[in-house]
């Protein structure tokens, strides 16, 4: 099957199998307790919901589109993808935020920032086709700001659910009756 004829669906469903491995990684090199783990996957709910009105908002404002769909937002089948997308990426931030503090932190959001946008520009758009953005340096920059917004959004969330990054105590494995 060739990247031309991978349709929008086929793309979500693989990328949610490489984001549930990558998931099941970092639960396993994080150690969170089921607190924290709580509050990632709350966090990364909470992406999903707020991402569907941005979506449609910047889709209105003319920003981007998905050529495979009649709505002003994803498909459907992205929203759990970006659920465990975020999840990981919360517990990510979340021991950052525990090894190197805020500058650490910051220093991430940069990086997932550029990241997110080159692999939404390169790879989302030219590689698979299943989005097409508006031209021009300022959906570049809106795309970034979108990524910053959503990860502080869940890195907040989780801290609600489970509190602080530093007030954790690490857990041995967050299945253990232990730890958690």
């Amino acid at each position: 099957m060739g990247l031309a004829t991978v349709t929008i669906y086929q793309a979500i469903y693989i990328a949610m199998g490489v984001y549930l491995a990558l998931l099941a990684v970092t639960l396993y090199l994080a150690r969170p307790n089921v607190r924290r783990l709580l509050g990632a996957l709350v966090g990364g709910l909470a992406v999903a919901v707020v991402g569907v009105g941005i979506e449609s908002l910047f889709h209105t404002l003319g920003f981007w589109r998905y050529p495979s769909v009649e709505e002003p937002y994803g498909p459907v089948a992205l929203y759990p993808l970006v659920v465990a997308v975020f999840a990981l990426l919360t517990l990510i931030g979340w021991r950052i935020m525990r090894r190197f503090g805020w500058r650490g932190w910051i220093t991430f959001l940069a990086i997932l920032a550029t990241l997110g946008a080159l692999r939404d520009f390169l790879v989302a758009e030219q590689v698979l086709g299943i989005i097409v953005f508006a031209p021009g340096i300022t959906t570049v920059l809106v795309d970034a700001a979108i990524w910053i917004v959503t990860m502080a959004l869940a890195q907040a969330v989780m801290r609600l659910v489970a509190g602080p990054a530093g007030a954790d105590r690490l857990a041995r494995r967050f299945w253990s009756t232990n730890g958690g």
